[in-house]
């Protein structure tokens, strides 16, 4: 473990880069594993082994370009230096919904700054992670850097956020278990990123594109049939322009196939279990029982199992669950608003933080609402964010740190600095 630090760069980056060249040539096995253990359509979970994959070919390239500095001296008999390290051992724990790419984005970086890595999968998903960490082998990668323990989060969560070899720990997942191991974590006193629960608003204002409104917001609602972090949740559309909106979504959302993933032409799959299917329900007969008019859907698909209709409920407000909760589900839940100032006040009225969506043609507007959402994430006229290009995280609740891009090994490295005195 320890001479994977001092292993030249050059040796870790071509490990990387050979560990994304397999998980490319394997991406039908990879697919079909996936889609398997977690449900999404094969053409989703595809997807997935490619922006999976990136992020290992990102951080390849990263791993080339840990330098450090030589800063102004305070005389002339000194030097100062400072110097990037690993930070050693850390740890991630992962969950369901992308079990392929929510551990290379942590693994990856964790690797290429010369860090071991031990990765707890989700319960529901443990097979896609056994299958990336035995092409990692493949590629060269010695054994015991990238170990997977599976498992009950609740019996080995505590152990890799207590543990005193652990020196850094990755977490995705919801706000109240990432509470729970930020404060285990701080006894001590480890680095952690956090990439915590979302509440994201998608607000369309009178001058958008409403076409590529409705298809930002297909890809956005429905990918892995809503059960993303960075979902939209809140649809606040402005009066103007709410019937023909909601007539075109409606086109758009009766157009998508459920069934079992593995059938090509599927583009909508079942909810992770039946836990996510009974909450999927409450929210739903909240929102309804206060009011919310049901347009499409709005209850169990006929396949039964755990699989829910693709739903749109128009008519929400905010005394509704469904506005504080994240749906987790693939339902779109409409909402009315009248001016600038009132689309930003409630597009922020939720205490986390990850993404939000805004479409608009004005450049004015865009520079005004972006720099005013409370979010670590806005993507403008897109529903698509998320890259290895871009560093991915949350304010508020929402968590710290980022994720891929140049910010994204920066939590698996230290800083040293180095005085150099009776020099000249």
């Amino acid at each position: 473990m320890n001479s994977w630090k001092h292993e030249p760069a050059s040796r870790r980056a071509a490990i990387l880069q050979k560990w994304h060249d397999l998980l490319v040539a394997h991406t039908e096995d990879l697919a079909g594993i996936l889609t398997a253990e977690q449900g999404k359509p094969l053409t989703e979970a595809r997807a997935e082994v490619a922006y999976g994959a990136d992020y290992v070919r990102w951080f390849a390239g990263e791993a080339l370009r840990i330098d450090g500095e030589i800063l102004q001296a305070p005389s002339p008999d000194k030097r100062v230096i400072v110097l990037k390290q690993p930070v050693g051992l850390c740890a991630a724990i992962t969950p369901w919904n992308f079990p392929i790419a929510m551990v290379t984005r942590k693994v990856a970086p964790a690797l290429a700054a010369g860090c071991a890595m031990v990765v707890k999968p989700a319960p529901q998903t443990p097979f896609s992670c056994l299958a990336i960490a035995e092409l990692a082998l493949r590629a060269g990668l010695p054994s015991g850097l990238f170990s997977v323990v599976t498992g009950e989060a609740s019996v080995i969560g505590p152990v890799l956020s207590t543990h005193p070899l652990v020196r850094k720990l990755s977490f995705t997942g919801s706000t109240k278990v990432g509470k729970l191991l930020i404060a285990q974590a701080s006894g001590t006193v480890k680095k952690v990123t956090m990439e915590l629960g979302g509440n994201a608003p998608f607000v369309v204002f009178e001058d958008a594109d409403l076409e590529a409104a409705v298809t930002g917001l297909m890809v956005s609602k429905f990918r892995a049939s809503g059960q993303t972090c960075i979902c939209a949740n809140r649809i606040l559309v402005h009066e103007s322009i709410r019937e023909r909106f909601t007539n075109l979504l409606k086109h758009a959302v009766s157009e998508l196939r459920v069934g079992p993933g593995t059938q090509e032409s599927i583009t909508q799959g079942p909810l992770i279990d039946r836990a996510a299917l009974n909450k999927v329900e409450h929210l739903v007969s909240d929102a309804v029982a206060k009011g919310a008019r049901v347009l499409l859907g709005g209850r169990p698909h006929p396949l039964g199992g755990t699989f829910y209709e693709p739903t749109i409920l128009d008519g929400c407000t905010p005394a509704m669950e469904l506005w504080h909760e994240e749906i987790f589900g693939p339902v779109v839940a409409l909402y009315e608003f009248s001016t600038e100032e009132e689309a930003v006040a409630m597009a922020n009225d939720t205490r986390v933080g990850l993404a939000s969506y805004v479409y608009t043609s004005d450049m004015r507007r865009f520079w005004r609402v972006g720099e005013a959402l409370e979010y670590g994430m806005v993507g403008v006229n897109t529903g698509a964010i998320s890259n290895a290009a871009a560093p991915f995280g949350g304010i508020k609740e929402s968590g710290y740190g980022r994720e891929g891009s140049s910010h994204g090994i920066d939590d698996y490295l230290t800083l040293k600095y180095l005085c150099l005195g009776g020099i000249g």
